[in-house]
């Protein structure tokens, strides 16, 4: 860096001709994503094994990996995920491990999750129910009566 020139000439590492084009996508397991635009309007569930980027609307269910869902863009349908972060409007159910509501979104539906995060601001009508509590909430609904009728209390461990 700071030492004489040598009298060799060195070469110049020659630029790529495309830029970007082979580099891989930035994705958690290098996983291919699909975008759905704004233009778009699809009827009809959609089941993906690739993350997806939705900003336009969707009549049916939607099944995928990882959920990002735009400002502008509409779900009419139930939501199955891993992930989501959800900035548009939902109607319908949601089931996500880890879910994420912007402050622009408006959910209409029940929303099933393991971890939960919700800007101030977004609209949410529906319940909210931890997924380990939505698989054991159905045996535990009724409580149990004693020989008088009476409901018996029950502690869990």
């Amino acid at each position: 860096m700071f030492s004489k020139k040598s009298a060799e000439p060195q070469s110049s590492p020659t630029p790529p001709t495309n830029p970007g084009r082979n580099a891989p996508m930035a994705s958690k397991s290098n996983s291919t994503f699909s975008v759905l635009g704004s233009d778009l309007a699809i009827k009809g569930d959609i089941k993906a094994s690739a993350d997806l980027h939705i900003d336009g609307n969707v009549e049916g269910d939607i099944a995928c990996t990882s959920l990002v869902q735009g400002e502008t863009s509409k779900v009419t349908g139930a939501i199955e995920a891993e992930s989501a972060r959800l900035a548009g409007t939902v109607d319908g159910s949601i089931t996500v491990r880890e879910l994420v509501i912007l402050k622009t979104a408006k959910i209409t539906g029940d929303v099933f999750y393991d971890a939960l995060t919700i800007e101030q601001g977004a609209q949410v009508e529906g319940r909210f129910a931890h997924r380990e509590r939505r698989a054991s909430s159905a045996p535990a609904a009724a409580p149990k009566a004693d020989g008088n009728g009476k409901p018996e209390l029950q502690i869990a461990n």
